[in-house]
């Protein structure tokens, strides 16, 4: 049975759809990634899981409990949000103490507490104080857990928030962009510590993110959200492999993947910026097809093959380990392909080269942005034989 299972979930807010029939399933101990732009969607998604919000229709179900008519207490979930939510005049140890205490003591014991008035208070205060230390050993953070939030770095201030999250047992962590407010170097590593920390726990995690590298790498299946929907849910091979549609293919991947305008021709071979792509399409002659190719997969190399298509260099990006090429046509304008090559500084602006992409690497789609699918040309030949 699923951790989590979403089922035609709808949401507006006036006359404006944020979602639109959402359907989405999380199994135990898995991480799913909602990875979108802004306004997609995405948190006031997680919020309805949470029971911040409440669906106009469809269904939210934790393990085997329908909980869409339930509050968010009853839901148990664990949700960090982005600011962390820690209260900075409570240590580390009293804000992950905080939900055991709210769920096991009345108010008036709260308040009483710490007096010793009573023999039962001082029961449940060691248990919770005995949670509190186990969970803060699982997450290392035993040597600053009785500091406050000022007094903690950005990862422990994280360490401390999840364990807030975690403390009552949850079936079910939800994230909302936890990272996001930390700089490149320690979001890197919190991002590694969420998954080890996941992994140690074995809970079903929802994280919310709109950077796709975070998504793709912390993930085991991403949902990739565009317009209030879910446009691809699948693992991060196939959202960046086999995307769906053009906007998922344009959206996941970093540079952008390179889009050509194209015109399929009576045999199906597909024309579009110079170069003949020998592919059997579902398409009618003069058809325009989009052709879409990720930089590594643009080949570039100095030469005199007059088959592929002669382009100009027009910039290099050097990153270390390799490099990006923009490359035009030779009258100049606006770049027409980024070529990921492990030799870029080879080249130089000005540089005339020719490029090559494999019919079999690119990716097509039709006007309306969904996915063309073409066979091998040989394949095609057997079946038309």
């Amino acid at each position: 049975m699923p951790a989590l299972s979403v089922r035609g979930v709808f949401k507006s807010f006036g006359s404006g759809a944020v979602l639109a029939d959402i359907d989405l399933t999380v199994a135990e101990g898995e991480i799913v990634s909602l990875l979108g732009p802004s306004g997609c969607g995405k948190s006031t998604l997680l919020r309805v899981v949470a029971g911040l919000e409440r669906a106009d229709r469809g269904t939210v179900q934790i393990g085997s409990r329908d909980v869409s008519s339930l509050p968010p207490g009853a839901r148990n979930v664990a949700m960090v949000f982005q600011s962390l939510a820690l209260y900075p005049h409570l240590t580390g140890r009293q804000n992950i103490a905080l939900p055991l205490r709210a769920r096991r003591l009345t108010r008036l014991q709260r308040m009483l507490g710490p007096l010793r008035l009573s023999p039962s208070v001082r029961s449940i205060e060691r248990e919770i104080d005995g949670a509190v230390d186990d969970i803060a050993g699982r997450l290392d953070i035993q040597g600053v857990i009785d500091r406050v939030p000022a007094r903690l770095s950005g990862g422990q201030r994280q360490r401390v928030a999840i364990g807030r999250a975690l403390v009552r047992d949850s079936r079910l962590l939800l994230l909302d962009e936890p990272v996001s407010s930390l700089d490149a170097k320690v979001r890197a590593q919190a991002r590694d510590e969420i998954v080890q920390i996941q992994r140690a726990f074995g809970v079903a995690c929802v994280f919310v993110t709109h950077d796709q590298g975070e998504a793709l790498a912390i993930s085991d299946r991403v949902a990739v959200m565009l317009g209030g929907r879910v446009a691809q849910f699948g693992t991060p091979a196939e959202i960046y492999r086999d995307p769906v549609s053009l906007a998922v293919a344009r959206f996941v991947g970093t540079p952008t993947i390179n889009v050509l305008d194209g015109t399929a021709d009576a045999s199906g071979r597909v024309l579009a910026g110079g170069f003949v792509f020998d592919v059997r399409l579902d398409t009618t002659a003069g058809q325009k097809v989009s052709v879409a190719v990720r930089p590594e997969n643009v080949r570039i190399a100095a030469g005199h093959d007059d088959s592929r298509p002669l382009l100009r260099v027009v910039r290099i990006e050097d990153h270390g380990h390799d490099g990006l090429v923009h490359l035009a046509g030779r009258d100049g304008g606006e770049a027409l392909l980024v070529a990921r090559a492990g030799r870029a500084l080879a080249f130089r602006p000005g540089d005339e080269v020719r490029a090559a992409i494999s019919a079999d690497d690119a990716l097509y789609f039709s006007e309306d942005g969904s996915r063309l699918v073409g066979l091998p040309v040989s394949m095609a030949a057997y079946a038309r034989g």
